[in-house]
């Protein structure tokens, strides 16, 4: 039978290991990777600019949004970086001394980032859940979370990871895409949503995995770009500005973005 003090020396290992730091399970976002079209090729055929022609926009409501809050983080991490624009233009938005890291899983949107790197501003390509990174001042989550089939265990993974997080989510779910035949399948078929969100199951998901949230706003809607969207703005526009939430429950064509922690 073990000594007294040999019980001793055990016990105290035992507790300074239980007060070390514990590294965080690592988690998959991508099911398989031969069958996911963000890493087989697929996205890239279906969209090929990976949409940089939204991220001057997109990069302009993230900083409004940041503004609105006060936020000025030094080490900046966009998960699901896509082509890395949203990033770039960021870093001529923010001060001089910050970091930015983007990482995707798609070889092919890392291969479009590479172009935009330099000292400040780095890429690569991985599953965030699977590397080991240092905590961040903020972490970026742009209309990713409706393309990772387990979204609750990925935010649940993200929650650790950074000091703040920005979310974005498209709104998919309104009285015109449940009305319109085949809105929400196009949605699953060319941009390979897998999940669809309202501004409640968005906030409500965030919340059941542990966030609090700390201020949402819609950010203006991006640039019309078909004859149907430029023929229905000045409609949305008008009941967006008497009634935000109803106009966009109604009409769609709206994402929202999440200050959470």
């Amino acid at each position: 039978m073990p000594s007294a003090d040999v019980l001793t020396q055990v016990a105290s290992q035992d507790e300074a290991i239980q007060r070390q730091p514990q590294l965080p399970q690592k988690f998959s976002s991508v099911r398989d990777p031969l069958a996911d079209p963000h890493v087989n090729g697929e996205y890239l055929k279906t969209n090929p600019t990976w949409h940089v022609e939204y991220s001057p926009w997109k990069a302009e409501n993230i900083y409004r949004f940041m503004d609105r809050n006060n936020l000025a983080p030094k080490t900046v991490c966009e998960v699901g970086c896509g082509a890395g624009e949203v990033l770039r233009q960021l870093q001529s938005k923010l001060s001089p001394d910050s970091r930015f890291w983007g990482y995707d899983v798609s070889p092919q949107a890392i291969a479009m980032a590479r172009s935009r790197e330099n000292a400040s501003l780095n890429f690569g390509v991985a599953d965030f859940g699977e590397m080991q990174t240092p905590r961040f001042d903020l972490l970026l989550v742009l209309e990713v979370v409706d393309h990772v089939e387990d979204y609750f265990g990925f935010l649940r993974m993200l929650k650790p990871r950074g000091d703040l997080k920005i979310f974005s989510f498209s709104l998919d779910i309104s009285v015109q895409t449940a009305l319109r035949g085949g809105a929400l399948a196009q949605r699953r078929g060319v941009h390979h949503h897998l999940h669809h969100f309202s501004k409640e199951t968005a906030l409500s998901v965030l919340k059941e995995t542990g966030y609090e949230i700390l201020d949402h706003m819609y950010p203006p809607p991006p640039p019309s770009r078909t004859s149907m969207q430029k023929l229905a703005r000045p409609l949305r526009s008008i009941s967006f500005a008497m009634n935000p939430d109803l106009s966009v429950r109604f009409f769609g064509g709206h994402s929202l973005l999440i200050l959470a922690r």
